[in-house]
């Protein structure tokens, strides 16, 4: 399956906020509450956190197959290392090899970048899509617990793959 990636604009953000809600509430719920999930949506993945983000040198991509928008990319370049802030598909497109050709995209942004590797969190009991990142080289560097508000915590494997 072939994918096209477009750099997310002002006039895209609403489109991708939809999505975000989406595959979060699709995926999430059974890892976390649908409380933290709707929590979670508002701070990080409504139209005003992206705009936000965006401000912030954030870059979001919207990935298509066959012109359907089927998930997305957030990046961050940080000092040495691009942040994979988010790297999420839809339901149907699991399991298809998408998820890699994103990763193997997102490392060639990193090489773009002059960046030696890509980070990210993942959840600890997400534990499929910590199979994804090992099986694709990421590698665990230690454990995280990040107060996010409102009494939830964020409690994550910081993942790194070397580009």
């Amino acid at each position: 399956m072939q994918l096209t990636y477009q750099s997310v604009t002002d006039a895209d953000i609403e489109a991708l906020a939809v999505l975000a809600t989406e595959i979060w509430h699709e995926f999430f719920p059974g890892i976390i509450s649908v409380e933290q999930v709707d929590y979670m949506v508002e701070q990080f993945q409504s139209a005003p956190a992206l705009r936000r983000q965006l401000a912030e040198g954030y870059r979001y991509e919207l990935v298509y197959a066959d012109g359907e928008p089927i998930g997305y990319i957030g990046v961050h370049p940080e000092e040495d290392l691009l942040f994979l802030s988010k790297l999420y598909l839809k339901k149907q497109y699991r399991g298809r090899g998408c998820g890699r050709k994103m990763i193997d995209h997102v490392a060639a942004l990193a090489r773009q970048l002059d960046k030696s590797g890509v980070y990210l969190t993942v959840n600890r009991h997400n534990d499929h899509t910590i199979a994804v990142y090992h099986a694709t080289g990421f590698e665990t560097v230690r454990t995280q617990v990040a107060d996010i508000g409102n009494g939830y915590v964020m409690d994550d494997y910081i993942m790194q793959l070397s580009v």
